[in-house]
């Protein structure tokens, strides 16, 4: 698969280009259609040019929670006017915000989750079992991002939520599961980078303090098993897409959206 091509910002540290993925019938993902991401609460003008101006980004499709966007903001790319914003949270709301208090666990918090050895994967499972609507309607806006320029996948981190995400995306348009894993542990890469980041922020440095580095690390176990457990629930992510709703037009858009 080659490394995934990364994109150099000042105020993000996990943005690649999802181009260049090989596919079971010897296909490739087109560069500088599908972009992934963690928080982009910080970035800089310089950072924008580059993603609207030159990389024509389109559409952001904003994984966070509700109680995410009120306390971080929805970030500086809702204030470009060739952008549109399109939010679908991953978590269950309640529609409530008291404080600084989230109304849903954030992926991190969960501590029986984080000491168990399938706790990650069942993590994942739930986002498809609390959320279908927003997993679906975030793969319709990466298929049909606006104004027919690129779509960026983001969370806080980009590497549980926006990596369920992709994760789908890629299956529905044949991406080989060894680069689809792949591509979920680049994350590691920039790790210390992705966790300085959001020690930063008020949002989530107390809780993501409470782990080493070390834990927040993507591993492959992680990724192949929430994969294997969809084929041994719904015969593969396919059939999960398929059993949720996404229709075979939506498959073809995606298609044709990411495949040379």
């Amino acid at each position: 698969m080659g490394k995934p091509r990364w994109i150099p910002l000042e105020g993000a540290a996990n943005v690649r280009d999802l181009g260049g993925l090989p596919t079971l019938d010897g296909r490739r993902t087109v560069f500088g259609r599908l972009l992934r991401g963690d928080n982009l609460q910080g970035l800089t003008a310089a950072d924008r040019r580059l993603l609207v101006d030159d990389l024509r980004l389109r559409t952001v499709v904003d994984l966070r929670a509700m109680a995410e966007l009120v306390l971080e903001g929805p970030g500086p790319l809702t204030h470009e006017p060739l952008v549109v914003h399109r939010h679908h949270s991953l978590l269950p709301e309640t529609g409530r915000l008291t404080d600084v208090a989230a109304d849903a666990l954030l992926p991190w918090q969960n501590d029986d989750l984080a000491a168990s050895t399938t706790g990650p994967v069942d993590n994942y499972l739930r986002y498809l079992q609390d959320r279908p609507d927003s997993v679906l309607a975030a793969l319709r806006s990466a298929a049909r991002p606006d104004h027919g320029g690129a779509a960026i996948v983001h969370c806080a981190a980009g590497k549980d939520r926006t990596g369920v995400v992709i994760a789908l995306a890629l299956s529905a348009v044949g991406v080989s599961r060894d680069a689809i894993v792949a591509d979920y542990l680049a994350s590691g890469e920039v790790i210390e980078s992705i966790v300085n980041r959001l020690l930063g922020s008020p949002t989530y440095a107390e809780d993501v303090s409470r782990r080493p580095v070390v834990d927040h690390r993507p591993r492959a176990a992680t990724m192949a098993g929430f994969l294997a457990a969809l084929d041994d629930r719904f015969s593969g992510p396919a059939g999960w897409l398929t059993w949720a709703g996404f229709s075979s037009e939506d498959v073809a858009a995606l298609r044709t959206r990411l495949l040379d």
